[in-house]
């Protein structure tokens, strides 16, 4: 293979250069037809404003004259009667009507528990029920053995209403604990 000297090589060659875009024109075209529109234009002004001048005479019409009308006499209206006297008869009545309406009684879901945690440890449930009494509520910590091991649930309650359950667990919820549950109450 035959070595080049890269040093003594000539130069770059010229580059070709681009053709420059031709100047456009200008638009005779459009020019020249502007030019008679206007043209016509004011042509047509100026042969209009002395049509003006010439005067039509129109051929001298008969009057017609149209026979009075009857004058109509207007009967007389009757006045309008007074106004009677109305009579509320709903102001009595009302008070006299009542309907009985029967209301079953609502069952009461019975009481409510909420449950925080259920660890296999109980200083983790011990743990959980610090971090809730922190946020001012009481929580309980319950053993209870089942299929598969012993647990330790945090649970809170009794609660009445679910209302109050959910009011606690929305107060959790605020100090960072929000793996609460509200369920019916289960010994």
């Amino acid at each position: 293979m035959a070595t080049r000297d890269y040093a003594k090589r000539g130069g770059r060659k010229p580059r070709r250069g681009r053709k420059a875009a031709p100047k456009r024109s200008f638009p005779w075209v459009a020019a020249v037809a502007a030019l008679a529109l206007i043209g016509g234009f004011a042509y047509l002004l100026w042969n209009i404003s002395g049509s003006s001048d010439e005067v039509v005479e129109l051929e001298p019409q008969t009057p017609v004259v149209e026979a009075p009308k009857p004058k109509i006499k207007p009967k007389e209206v009757d006045p309008l009667p007074e106004k009677p006297q109305e009579t509320w008869e709903y102001i009595e009545t009302l008070p006299e009507q009542q309907i009985e309406v029967e209301v079953p009684e609502q069952k009461l879901g019975g009481p409510y528990q909420m449950q925080c945690g259920s660890f296999r440890k109980q200083s983790q449930a011990e743990e959980m029920k610090a971090k809730i009494a922190f946020s001012g509520l009481e929580a309980e910590v319950r053993r209870t053995k089942g299929d598969n091991g012993v647990w330790y649930r945090v649970r809170l309650g009794p609660y009445d209403r679910k209302r109050v359950a959910d009011s606690d667990k929305n107060t959790l919820k605020r100090a960072g604990i929000a793996t609460c549950q509200v369920w019916l109450w289960t010994n």
